[in-house]
């Protein structure tokens, strides 16, 4: 029986055609609540970010965020992993020396030191704000739990990958890409909420739509990948669902008999 259901939020609950939660959606988990089946956000996204988005009228039991580096509920911190501090020590001097927009990930804080036009050109994708500016160099005082460097190519992200040995890295845009800590991810955090929960994997269920939610995909005991995702999101999930904008989330739940 499932008893917990982990969503990504772009293009999972929150539609970036529309820029809003589809009803259908808002209906399931209503639903999901109604039969006290716990629900969880699992984002790669920060909670400031998520301050900002047309969710706030969604209740969940908890957030997984910055995929998986750091998970909360109404009660504060349940699990936290920031990056090697010599990992962080080195991207600062790297970010320094070639003049690249990258945004340091606190637990409470999020900033990047300039902004460009491709920083404008990848939040404006993700219907997101431009991050604030700040001092990078917080991250030789302040745990670090994500980086984002901005303006990648493939021998940038070569030279990053031999500066952060402990690190591993998704791409999530052709110039953007998130980096945690090689032993994080989106099924790092879910077995931590779990643990805390008291729920076996058995009895869990995920939904997605990008690459990072491969991970979860291979954690969770159903996976279902929205219709709007890509054949490699696709083909890690158990079940392919409807497009966002379709009620893929409420007909995948139905299909599943979650909700009548």
């Amino acid at each position: 029986m499932i008893k917990a259901i982990f969503f990504d939020i772009d293009g999972t609950l929150l539609s970036h055609t529309t820029y809003s939660v589809p009803e259908s959606t808002k209906e399931a988990l209503r639903l999901l609540k109604e039969k006290g089946i716990l629900t969880f956000v699992a984002t790669g996204r920060h909670l400031s970010e998520m301050r900002d988005l047309p969710i706030q009228d969604l209740e969940f039991d908890a957030c997984i965020t910055l995929n998986g580096q750091y998970c909360f509920n109404k009660d504060g911190m349940i699990y936290g992993l920031p990056i090697e501090q010599t990992d962080i020590n080195n991207i600062i001097n790297y970010v320094d020396t070639n003049h690249m927009p990258c945004i340091f990930v606190e637990d409470e804080l999020m900033y990047i030191n300039f902004n460009n036009e491709v920083v404008e050109k990848v939040q404006k994708a993700i219907s997101t704000p431009l991050p604030e500016l700040g001092d990078i160099h917080r991250g030789y005082t302040h745990p670090i739990y994500q980086v984002i460097p901005y303006d990648t190519n493939d021998e940038r992200l070569k030279e990053i990958k031999e500066l952060m040995p402990h690190c591993k890295e998704t791409q999530w845009n052709p110039q953007a890409v998130d980096i945690i800590p090689a032993t994080g991810g989106k099924q790092n955090g879910i077995h931590e909420v779990l643990k805390y929960y008291s729920i076996d994997q058995s009895e869990t269920m995920s939904f997605g739509d990008g690459k990072n939610d491969i991970d979860m995909f291979d954690y969770t005991e159903i996976s279902v990948a929205m219709g709007n995702a890509g054949d490699d999101v696709k083909k890690a999930a158990d079940y392919v669902t409807d497009d966002i904008d379709e009620d893929g989330l409420y007909n995948a739940l139905k299909h599943f008999e979650i909700i009548g």
